[in-house]
């Protein structure tokens, strides 16, 4: 081939990959939030309520509508994973436990992987998440019924069960119960971060449409959210929070509806107290991410991953073989 041949097959290779990773390093480096300014009042309020809060009489008035065998020990947790499941769920949660969720420790760190749940509708069902719970002691229980418009009121109850019963957390990790999560490489990215507050961390969502379609499950009337658009906040399959960030929002959460959907709820709370997410194309977002080894040595998560893809999957990518760049 002549030059200028040879030089177009290169032109056409470089311009393959700026299309496949341009758009996520563009997201990543340039399209990210402003930091807020802490000027105004409520902000300052909020955050100020964050750092004074007490925790005695939460643990009180949460005896009443969360029940739980879990349990944070007295050591510092490095990183609390918050696995929201249905109850219906057991087998899933099984395959967690096996998998990705098996993982205590992180290049010396102590992670701890835990389940968010509403009460069963029924009462078979309901008896085999009390002997699951008594099993493994690892269930967090809402007084709630389960159901797709209680998600929001179970990521709140999350946050609050954070906050009150461990609050030596460093980071929270929210994770639905279909995702891969690469907790090695979220644990190395989490070490290298030189911020240690206010960090909310995830697939940042843009200018995203509250849903005004009445017959919609997702139907936002505009008296509880007026806004055209909603603030960014992290796609809700996974993402990141730190301690501090947790009880910011818990806070917040006083003054925001759960009728909008929880990664919203998360993200308007974030608003309120000053806090700006923070985007990484690591987190795949609703996206499946193909397999590949390295690449799920890489990646933090990949979305909508079926039982014998995270059995497999898992075995691979945990193997002790390195990849190179």
């Amino acid at each position: 081939l002549r030059t200028h041949q040879w030089c177009f097959i290169l032109f056409n290779v470089l311009l393959f990959h700026v299309l496949l990773f341009g758009a996520d390093l563009l997201e990543e480096y340039f399209l990210r939030s402003l930091p807020f300014s802490y000027t105004d009042a409520k902000t300052l309020e909020i955050r100020e309520g964050a750092r004074k809060l007490n925790m005695d009489p939460l643990k009180a008035n949460l005896s009443y509508s969360i029940s739980s065998t879990a349990t944070c020990s007295d050591r510092e947790i490095f990183l609390l994973v918050l696995v929201c499941s249905s109850p219906e769920s057991r087998t899933r949660r099984n395959v967690i436990r096996q998998t990705w969720g098996n993982v205590t420790d992180a290049r010396g760190y102590a992670v701890l992987t835990l389940f968010a749940l509403g009460k069963a509708a029924s009462a078979a069902t309901q008896l085999e998440i009390n002997e699951e719970s008594q099993k493994h002691r690892d269930i967090i229980e809402g007084g709630f019924i389960d159901s797709p418009e209680t998600q929001t009121q179970k990521m709140l109850m999350s946050v609050e069960w954070t906050v009150t019963f461990c609050p030596q957390a460093r980071y929270v990790l929210k994770a639905d119960e279909d995702v891969f999560v690469g907790i090695p490489s979220l644990a190395g990215y989490l070490l290298s971060l030189t911020q240690l507050e206010d960090v909310y961390v995830g697939r940042v969502v843009h200018q995203a449409v509250p849903d005004r379609d009445p017959e919609s499950p997702g139907f936002v009337p505009i008296h509880r959210y007026s806004g055209e658009f909603y603030p960014d906040y992290c796609d809700g399959s996974a993402f990141v929070m730190s301690q501090d960030v947790a009880r910011k929002v818990y806070v917040a959460a006083k003054e925001v509806p759960v009728s909008v959907p929880p990664d919203v709820f998360v993200g308007i709370c974030a608003k309120k107290a000053g806090i700006t997410p923070i985007h990484s194309s690591r987190f795949s977002g609703e996206k499946h991410i193909s397999y590949n080894r390295c690449c799920y040595k890489f990646i933090f998560t990949s979305s909508n991953m079926k039982e014998d893809e995270l059995f497999e999957d898992w075995k691979e990518a945990s193997d002790g073989v390195e990849c190179s760049l």
